[in-house]
């Protein structure tokens, strides 16, 4: 049997002297109360309560154990008001995960901004191109890019991630500018090995709106996208990236976007958390914060 039920019927049966009244009480069967009791006094190996036609009180030993049980109680009452003012309050640690190069770019000064305006919370910043278990890890957040599989864990819709094809003025030069997704078969490419179907890029649009997929190769694949964008700045090919990575480089006129009547797939950006309800405080407020971050041409601010 629950043993806290158990507790707190004992203590309403020494309050009451009554077994009616205090199963009453808890909206329990007068049958079920009984054994409850009849259970506590055979884990303990002692008799609780004395029974007679007037009602039921303590033994000694019942008085006793009535006080421990009215102490524990308390206790259990103070960590349910300390949970509860935990969730609601900003404080603790929040502790986030997501991607390499949008934690460093977009993530980081996301956070400093939230710290500014919350400094009794802290944060913890975990940067992991793998999947990341948010349970088994501690995550209370995550960033996460693409369509979300059906799961148990909470998620906030945020926004999406524009990806761009870009090249340096000196390859172009040297090569000459692409006008359709076709010619990029004649050209380097860059290779990004985790999204945007790897060696084969996906393009829609060309005033048809319809869909392509360009085979690519080159020189360089990497899964990492500092490293292509190093090497697209360094004019050793055509490389396609997010906006967020690509934007400041193409604002200095190191980069030059391509193909602007065609566009690749965008990828949807989610809040992920470990479960869909009691979300802390901490965690739905960055949420709300990061929410009104990702307005339109959100890696351009």
């Amino acid at each position: 049997m629950d043993r806290v039920t158990s507790l707190l019927l004992y203590i309403r049966v020494v309050e009451t002297g009554s077994f009616s009244k205090a199963s009453a009480d808890l909206g329990l069967a007068q049958p079920t109360a009984t054994k409850h009791v009849a259970a506590l006094e055979q884990r303990l190996g002692a008799r609780l309560l004395h029974r007679s036609t007037r009602g039921v009180t303590p033994t000694e030993v019942g008085s006793a154990y009535y006080d421990k049980c009215k102490l524990i109680t308390r206790q259990l009452e103070e960590a349910d008001n300390l949970a509860a003012l935990m969730q609601q309050r900003m404080q603790g640690t929040l502790r986030i995960s997501t991607s390499v190069a949008f934690g460093r770019r977009v993530m980081t000064p996301l956070a400093l901004q939230f710290m500014r305006q919350h400094p009794e919370l802290q944060l913890d910043l975990s940067f992991d191109d793998r999947y990341v278990n948010l349970v088994e890890q501690g995550i209370d957040l995550a960033i996460r890019m693409g369509r979300l599989a059906d799961s148990s864990l909470g998620a906030r819709y945020l926004g999406v991630n524009p990806w761009v094809v870009v090249a340096s003025p000196a390859y172009l030069k040297q090569r000459g500018t692409p006008a359709t997704p076709a010619e990029l078969a004649t050209h380097d490419a860059l290779v990004y090995s985790s999204v945007q179907g790897d060696d084969r890029w996906h393009f829609s649009g060309g005033g048809e709106r319809k869909a392509l997929q360009v085979p690519v190769k080159g020189p360089l694949r990497s899964n990492n996208l500092s490293a292509l964008l190093a090497a697209a700045r360094a004019g050793l090919g055509i490389a396609a990236l997010p906006w967020y990575v690509a934007h400041d480089s193409v604002r200095d006129k190191h980069l030059t976007p391509l193909l602007a009547a065609w566009s690749l797939p965008e990828q949807e950006i989610h809040a992920v958390y470990p479960s869909p309800t009691l979300v802390p405080s901490k965690v739905s407020t960055f949420v709300d914060f990061a929410r009104e971050r990702f307005g339109p041409r959100w890696w351009a601010t």
